[in-house]
């Protein structure tokens, strides 16, 4: 089974499992969620936004592919893109971060570690672009169904494993964070420690055979 995470484009929204692909709960202001009719043409204001998205802010999210098929993603954007996020008791979101809006793992694949990929990813694209410094989202503490986050809100037990802490606490719907800085020492502390994990592993090199005196142009020595 393979797996690996790419970025979120227009093309995969067809694709993508679970409930967002028709969710307009953070694209756009209740009024204007209300004018929406029908599915389709909340799937096209969707495309409509994350082409807005795409074009001026750049990438926006990661999608988790198995063996090339999408079971998961992640959307983050600048807070002014997410105008439902206005209504939250621990509402605005922070001017130094960026909003983790939607974080959705198919049910048939949670429990293996993609949730924390896609936040991985996440942080990568946003340490690599610069002028970020935190990532903000607001968690839910009402506990969900099996493994499916069919919610709009991001499981808060699942941000705080994943790095982020309480930064306006609320019983329901706290605003948690996730320092980028912190995130980079994760990051090296992870790959650090997966490669003293090889060098345990790896086994000795055999000892090389003595070379002989032809040319590097003759036969053998490629």
């Amino acid at each position: 089974m393979s797996r690996k995470v790419v970025r979120l484009t227009v093309d995969h929204l067809a694709d993508l499992p679970g409930p967002c692909r028709t969710c307009l709960f953070w694209e756009l202001d209740p009024v204007r969620r209300g004018r929406v009719d029908g599915p389709e043409a909340a799937a096209a204001e969707k495309e409509a936004w994350l082409s807005e998205v795409l074009r001026e802010w750049g990438s926006c999210g990661r999608v988790v592919l198995v063996d090339d098929r999408p079971v998961g993603y992640v959307v983050y954007v600048p807070p002014a893109y997410a105008p439902g996020a206005d209504g939250f008791p621990t509402a605005p979101v922070s001017t130094d971060a960026v909003l983790l809006t939607t974080a959705y793992v198919d049910p048939l694949h949670a429990g293996g570690g993609l949730g924390r990929l896609l936040v991985q990813g996440m942080a990568g694209d946003l340490i690599r672009r610069g002028g970020i410094r935190a990532v903000e989202a607001f968690g839910t503490t009402t506990p969900r169904l099996g493994q499916a986050w069919g919610s709009c809100l991001v499981p808060a037990d699942f941000l705080g494993g994943v790095g982020f802490k309480t930064h306006r606490p609320h019983a329901l719907t706290p605003r948690m964070r996730m320092e980028l800085r912190s995130a980079l020492t994760w990051r090296d502390e992870v790959e650090a420690a997966v490669e003293r994990l090889i060098g345990v592993v790896r086994p000795t090199p055999a000892p090389a055979p003595e070379r002989s005196h032809r040319s590097l142009g003759e036969p053998g020595e490629r």
